[in-house]
């Protein structure tokens, strides 16, 4: 019987900054590259880089750092994960001073299949956008 490739899973910790939002995104756009996923990588780099950029804005705590995983599934669809130390649910569309923020979400939500989230049983929230594959 010749061997099943399993699917890829990846995870990256990042600082709480916004700083790490454009290293995500290269890390994110090299490993679904690699990975020759067949969906649309900048949907899923953008995806990426607003949950990042998401939980370095809203869920700083100090001595605490983000978590960013990516997993293809047997269907090739990704799953895109961050995980944060805050148990609060992210609101979309809640708008910062002068309407710069808020509208992250709402672009997750638009590009993903499904977005949620969901307690982590240790410590904070992790939030999930599921992508489809191309065609």
């Amino acid at each position: 019987m010749p061997p099943t490739l399993l699917p890829h899973d990846w995870a990256m910790s990042y600082p709480m900054t916004t700083r790490s939002v454009p290293v995500a995104r290269i890390q994110v756009r090299r490993r679904l590259t690699g990975w020759n996923w067949a969906g649309d990588i900048e949907d899923a780099v953008l995806v990426a880089s607003e949950l990042v950029a998401n939980a370095a804005v809203h869920a700083k705590v100090p001595g605490h750092q983000l978590w960013l995983r990516l997993r293809e599934l047997e269907n090739n669809e990704l799953i895109v994960e961050v995980s944060d130390p805050v148990p609060a649910f992210p609101v979309p569309g809640r708008q910062g001073p002068g309407g710069e923020r808020g509208r992250g979400l709402r672009v997750v939500a638009a590009l993903a299949e499904e977005l949620d989230w969901f307690l982590r049983a240790e410590l904070g929230k992790t939030v999930r956008a599921r992508l489809g594959t191309v065609g």
